[in-house]
């Protein structure tokens, strides 16, 4: 009996622990958790909207030295307070709270809650981010014209920004780009067959002053925006992307944005027959209906569930770049969801989707990291050619109704 108790100890202590699955955050969801940060002397400020109308929530953070880390360096709560200068009676508020440097070591992991930690992890309470040594540094916030706090990447045509900086208020310029409109190759592609990406982009315009940083900067024209923010007070220059997009993005309501991420399913024969149709958005429809095996209700069901997933991709993935372009993106629109997610330390993400073939095997998919100064967050998908046949599989399945989803 003890040796009996003695083994069931030993062996309870060498089962691992189970790993942090962070498929949730990638499932859409209203009013999801979003966390921007600024450096403030000692403290790194957190920032995030949250709807009116309830108690200031408690915010807990918890400091991981990786993202497989099992144990964490550093956790504590704060009770979230109103951000000065933001309007109490707007229907979302500004909220902050604030992080010591000295618990927040470049590299790790930043994890933050409004609920307790827990290996389900909810989008909408939980939000997760590495701690670069560029946002350790960065003494400024991005605002939009209604002062909340810019939690995504891109802006719409037309929309302002401000500068929000810590001490000194810093200027601001900006060069212009044209965004990449290359979608990403099937995950069986030879990279070595690519393309090669240019090693610099040309630059289309750029501002002839530095603007003041307390003035709404406004950017009419669409593209990629480096932002250049500081110089005053020895405050070094630093860069921030910012991608102008249409007004109806992350949604898709032109003809052109419907076609053009038809890409992933069709021939460039066929969609330069929906590009040139007497009608391309009826056209789209008719493409639809075609893969339904004219069935409309299942026509309507295709459109919405491609189309959303495309929207989402926008919404989760888009930088220098529109989300459903990007690698990760392109697994998103016609996969879908993967069924779990795993974040490494080495920086590489593993997304696993359960029986995409007959042998109904796992298949995992890896992205590593590939950063540059216009895209901080690039991740390139690891392209092997046993992918073939599952990738034409899935993009049957959404053309053919007999094997539809």
């Amino acid at each position: 009996m003890l040796l009996s108790l003695l083994g069931s100890r030993w062996a309870a202590a060498q089962t691992p622990e189970p790993r942090l699955d962070f498929a949730s955050l990638y499932q859409p969801v209203a009013n999801r958790l979003l966390v921007e940060t600024r450096r403030e002397a000692d403290s790194l400020r957190l920032l995030l909207n949250r709807p009116a109308g309830q108690a200031l929530p408690v915010l807990r953070l918890t400091v991981w030295a990786s993202y497989e880390a099992r144990q964490p360096l550093w956790q504590g709560t704060q009770r979230l307070r109103l951000y000065p200068g933001a309007d109490p009676a707007s229907a979302v508020l500004v909220l902050t709270a604030a992080l010591p440097l000295a618990q927040a070591p470049a590299g790790a992991v930043l994890q933050a809650s409004l609920d307790q930690p827990a290996l389900a992890q909810n989008p909408a309470t939980t939000a997760w981010m590495r701690l670069t040594p560029e946002r350790l540094a960065r003494p400024f916030v991005l605002l939009d014209s209604m002062g909340l706090v810019l939690t995504r990447p891109y802006v719409r045509s037309g929309e302002a920004v401000a500068v929000a900086s810590f001490g000194l208020g810093q200027p601001v310029r900006w060069r212009r780009y044209a965004a990449s409109s290359t979608a990403a190759p099937p995950p069986f592609a030879d990279p070595r067959r690519q393309p090669a990406t240019p090693r610099t982009l040309g630059v289309l315009d750029s501002s002839a002053a530095a603007l003041p940083a307390s003035n709404l900067l406004r950017l009419p024209q669409q593209g990629l925006y480096a932002l250049r923010v500081g110089g005053t007070g020895g405050e070094p220059v630093r860069t921030v992307p910012l991608l102008v997009v249409p007004s109806d993005f992350p949604g898709q309501r032109t003809a052109p944005e419907l076609i053009d991420p038809l890409l992933y399913l069709t021939t460039a024969a066929e969609r330069q027959q929906l590009r040139q149709a007497a009608d391309p958005k009826r056209a789209v429809d008719r493409f639809w209906l075609a893969s339904a095996g004219g069935d409309q209700t299942l026509g309507r069901d295709y459109i919405r569930r491609y189309y959303g997933l495309v929207t989402i991709a926008n919404e989760l993935f888009t930088g220098h770049k529109a989300g459903w372009l990007t690698d990760r993106g392109l697994l998103y629109v016609v996969l879908g969801a993967p069924t779990s997610v795993q974040r490494l330390d080495s920086g590489d993400e593993r997304w696993i989707y359960d029986a995409l073939d007959r042998t109904g095997r796992p298949t995992s998919f890896t992205f590593r990291p590939r950063p540059s100064t216009l895209a901080p967050d690039n991740y390139e998908l690891v392209r092997r050619p046993e992918y073939q046949t599952l990738w034409y599989a899935a993009v049957e399945r959404w053309r053919k109704t007999l094997t539809a989803r």
